[in-house]
């Protein structure tokens, strides 16, 4: 199990975030209030993602040993009314919307990019946004 530093101050938004040996910075953009010196949460959100996604992809394909070259997938988040969404349980108030189109490049039958998809619901970060979720926060 891996723990995730994030450290900031009230003179600014941007974040410093530490994971392991790696070192990011978050920040809101400037229209929001933030001086934009890196992604926004929701964009990290977006990222854990689409790299889960891609690789899910890619160890399946790999494992099957299919022709596949390239593998982009490109994210969007959005806030919509309940009402808007008809596969939605809820019906009241805004819900999150992601978008995830995922394309390839390579010499795919149409079964194949169909499998495919279907693995892309499988990757853990999807499983996880998609179940039910606990946070549990208290004072250090």
């Amino acid at each position: 199990m891996s723990t995730v530093i994030v450290q900031g101050n009230v003179s600014s938004l941007a974040q410093d975030i530490a994971l392991g040996a790696h070192q990011l910075t978050a920040d809101e953009p400037t229209e929001d209030g933030g001086t934009d010196t890196g992604p926004s949460p929701y964009d990290l959100l977006l990222a854990a993602l689409g790299a889960c996604t891609s690789m899910t992809i890619a160890l399946y394909a790999r494992r099957k040993q299919w022709a596949i070259g390239e593998i982009t997938v490109r994210l969007t988040h959005t806030r919509i009314h309940a009402a808007d969404c008809a596969e939605c349980e809820t019906k009241e108030g805004k819900l999150d919307r992601i978008e995830r189109e995922i394309s390839f490049t390579g010499a795919l039958t149409d079964e194949q990019r169909t499998r495919l998809l279907e693995i892309a619901e499988r990757c853990p970060v999807h499983r996880t946004l998609t179940s039910e979720i606990s946070v549990r926060s208290r004072l250090a």
